[in-house]
């Protein structure tokens, strides 16, 4: 039964990873070849350590980008005071080092911990083929595949990114795009040593394919391994060492002449080439690696394609856009490990009880703001599933409905800010991940309400697929439950317009902002002691000091607008509270009156969570904070808010580091390698070839563009987000960029349309069966569901996915009005 199912023992990335290791790190399978055993255990224990040493950097990492942030703004403050040299010798202000600090260790993380990576088994696959085969068969291809691909490019990866440091080292190089310029050669270690620690892990890979494939065949691999060897480390010898062997000349020739075909050629079997291994199933970073060094060389020179790889990799390391990954992913494994996501659940279902369809609505909420913490799809299903779905089955919920709503929702992490392909995305389509962010606010809200009309219009229209929660399922509330909605409602309308005003500067003109202090020790006063009394004295006053704002500003208001119809409602509405609350003062009402359980749960389950996202996004639209430190300021708010509900643990965050290390290896390794290969293919000549071939069709450009949604439509059944926008969207970008669609103002609005449609589309693809993995996901912890209901479930909100696409289509100002509009 889904009760049974503990999210604490669920990976909440396995969408994303493709054989998470089962073993221990030193353990290997029984029946290995004697000699094999120590090596594996050897090479698995010293990655294992890397990993756990690693993963460690992220909590300075939090801490130099907090500091930077907290000793920023509070400067800003004080200067506004006139205390500026104050906080300049307390050590406030904008620092010269955290920029670079913080890139530095976001680029050590990912490159060191990439051997740990293949250890744990974390390098996506594109498996759909793979998975089908006999373990002979995939222990045979895995072999041949680290063989031929991963130890050769390895290899050279290591000795060149060595070369890469080395010169780095010898000549004190320091960075040039930074105040305070620190030297790069301490960040630069992690290339060759990274590369060092994964060229390892590759034996103990080697060897367990040989185990898995039976003795015999094990026995014609290792004879292979010494010419193997040799064959290996003479075009190694060859390449870096010309002239040193009698085979140089011939190598060097046979790389020069190649078989007389054009460089656009070359990428075209390059691209081929590419396809045909990831659908075998070899790890994509890998396979891309190899590929683009050998095409490369072949296309161009070894000089070139040399340079192309260091660079890339060095590129990526100290990407301060990429560097909120790792802190975006840790906060929302800090707030699913905490247990915030199942509270925030059971205080809207308490909330929305007594509505029909209400379980609808809680699914739908939770899976918005969960959306907002963590992009990963496979976590907001899983989750979704294991609190939503025994109680919709015992509630009388349809369960193609309930299954279509959890795995609708479950999808909107791939596009709700900050949504960490977006941010993958921004440097691919050379857009600012904050524009594809404010870019993606309305689509996501757009989406999000269809599927609320969409399921509340089905219960309208058939209350029998959402009934009313039973009676036991219902929080128990006070005969005064409308009383304390108005009253509850007028004060977090009120915190919220102060804290507005508060931001707008136009609090200090108001003539009783002083009372402001007064209610809020009598609200918390009455919080702390439930006192009927202080209820009384504070409500008034409240309710006064609100009304004579609004009235102020009516009287300052000239003429009709927007602003004369705001106060004028939030008049009605203190006079409304006001004639409600005078029951306040009647006998027989403030002998019962209390505020219900729900609401305990309310400020304390959906609340804090709320504001934390709600905050770590609305600086980033807003533009008071880059990605990197919003996510830098949520995950610490992450960690707080785990100690606060007593659920902070250091070996509990230990796995959470670790569970975040091994994502952001899975993604930034795959976004150095893509880079790699995308520079090379871009090199040989061909995305413009192919640019070129499809604007000669007879076709319009809409309809070209329709195409190569449809395409990205198509590759997102079998492949992930990851590969798609890493290597597949450069492919077609050029041929985007080149068409003339009339409507916008600038390419750079064109492509934020676009990543934004793309995001929508890769959304799309996961609702449709049979391949979509949220099924799955859905079904594993909802065993009683049937998977054809699941599948109709999610047929039905694919359909509304689809209209949502539809407008993005023919409307792109949805997309493109409030990065206008906030960027000014």
């Amino acid at each position: 039964m889904a009760e049974e199912v503990d999210p604490k023992k669920l990976e909440i990335a396995d969408e994303l990873i493709a054989e998470r290791r089962a073993e221990r790190p030193g353990e290997t399978p029984d029946g290995m070849t004697p000699w094999q055993k120590p090596i594996t255990a050897a090479i698995d224990i010293a990655n294992d350590w890397a990993g756990k040493l690693l993963c460690l950097l992220m909590v300075p990492l939090i801490g130099v980008v907090v500091f930077e942030v907290i000793a920023r703004n509070s400067f800003a403050i004080m200067s506004g005071y006139g205390w500026d040299q104050l906080a300049r010798n307390i050590g406030l202000g904008p620092t010269v080092f955290a920029y670079d600090i913080s890139r530095m260790i976001a680029g050590v993380l990912f490159m060191g911990a990439a051997g740990y990576g293949l250890m744990r088994g974390v390098h996506i696959r594109a498996d759909f083929i793979y998975r089908n085969w006999s373990d002979k068969t995939q222990a045979t291809v895995d072999a041949l595949a680290y063989m031929a691909f991963f130890i050769p490019s390895m290899i050279f990866f290591t000795i060149i990114t060595s070369q890469y440091w080395l010169v780095a080292y010898n000549s004190g190089e320091t960075a040039f795009d930074s105040t305070w310029g620190p030297v790069l050669w301490p960040a630069r270690l992690a290339m060759p040593v990274g590369g060092l620690l994964l060229l390892l892990q590759g034996f103990p890979e080697l060897f367990r394919a040989f185990h898995k494939m039976g003795k015999e065949r094990e026995a014609i691999f290792v004879k292979l391994l010494v010419p193997y060897f040799i064959i290996v480390g003479a075009i190694v010898i060859s390449v870096f060492y010309p002239n040193s062997l009698p085979l140089s000349d011939w190598f060097s020739g046979l790389i020069a002449e190649g078989p007389g075909l054009s460089k656009p050629t070359i990428g075209l079997i390059m691209l081929g080439a590419m396809l045909f291994v990831i659908f075998i199933g070899f790890p994509i970073s890998f396979t891309l690696i190899f590929l683009a060094f050998v095409f490369g060389i072949w296309g161009s020179n070894f000089k070139l394609t040399t340079l192309l790889m260091t660079l890339n990799t060095n590129s990526t390391m100290l990407n301060d856009q990429l560097m909120a990954v790792p802190l975006f992913i840790l906060m929302g494994i800090v707030m699913e490990a905490a247990g915030l996501m199942e509270r925030l659940f059971a205080s809207i279902q308490m909330i929305m009880s007594r509505i029909r369809g209400s379980l609808y609505i809680a699914v739908l909420i939770v899976s918005t703001i969960f959306a907002a913490a963590t992009g990963i799809v496979g976590a907001s299903v899983t989750l979704l599933g294991i609190m939503a779905g025994a109680t919709m089955s015992r509630s009388g919920y349809n369960v193609q409905l309930a299954a279509g709503t959890i795995t609708a929702g479950g999808t909107l992490g791939i596009l709700i800010p900050p949504s960490i392909m977006l941010i993958v995305m921004g440097p691919v389509l050379d857009v600012s991940t904050l524009d594809l962010f404010r870019g993606a606010f309305i689509p996501g809200a757009i989406l999000a309400i269809l599927y609320l009309v969409y399921t509340l219009g089905r219960c309208w229209i058939n209350p029998a697929l959402g009934p009313i929660l039973a009676e036991e399922d219902q929080p128990e509330t006070s005969k005064n439950y409308g009383l304390e909605v108005i009253l509850i409602c007028m004060g977090v309308l009120a915190i919220c317009r102060v804290f507005g005003l508060s931001l707008s500067g136009a609090l200090s003109l108001f003539p009783f902002s002083g009372l402001l202090v007064l209610i809020a020790v009598l609200m918390i006063a009455h919080g702390a002691y439930r006192s009927l009394k202080v209820l009384r004295l504070a409500v008034p006053i409240a309710v006064a000091v609100q009304a004579a704002w609004a009235a102020t500003q009516l009287m300052n208001s000239n003429g009709l607008g927007f602003g004369v119809l705001y106060h004028t409602m939030w008049l009605l509405f203190m006079g409304f509270t006001a004639y409600k609350s005078f029951a306040l003062y009647r006998p027989d009402t403030a002998e019962n009156f209390h505020f219900s359980e729900l609401w305990d749960e309310f400020f304390a389950g959906l609340m804090p969570p709320t504001i934390l996202i709600s905050f770590a996004l609305g600086s980033i639209l807003f533009g008071f904070a880059t990605p990197a430190e919003a996510a830098a300021m949520g995950a610490f708010g992450a960690i707080l808010l785990s100690i606060s509900y007593g659920k902070f643990k250091i070996s509990g965050f230990f796995d959470s580091l670790i569970k975040a290390l091994e994502i952001t290896v899975l993604i930034m390794f795959l976004v150095a390698a893509s880079n790699f290969f995308g520079a090379e293919f871009s090199s040989l000549g061909t995305p413009k070839m192919m640019t070129e071939a499809l604007l000669q069709l007879d076709l319009s450009p809409y309809m070209i563009l329709i195409l190569i949604m449809v395409l990205i439509f198509l590759l997102g059944w079998p492949l992930e987000w990851v590969p798609i926008v890493l290597i597949v969207i450069p492919v077609l970008l050029p041929t985007v960029m080149a068409l003339d669609l009339p409507g916008f103002e600038s390419q750079y609005d064109k492509m934020v349309w676009f990543g934004i449609m793309v995001a929508v589309n890769l959304q799309t693809a996961w609702l449709s069966p049979p391949v979509a993995l949220s099924a799955y996901f859905l079904k594993g912890v909802v065993p009683n569901w049937d998977l054809k209901d699941i599948y109709l479930g999610m047929m039905q909100f694919m359909v509304v996915q689809l209209i949502g696409l539809i407008l993005l289509f023919m409307f792109p100002q949805l997309v493109l009005w409030l990065p206008k509009a906030m960027g000014g």
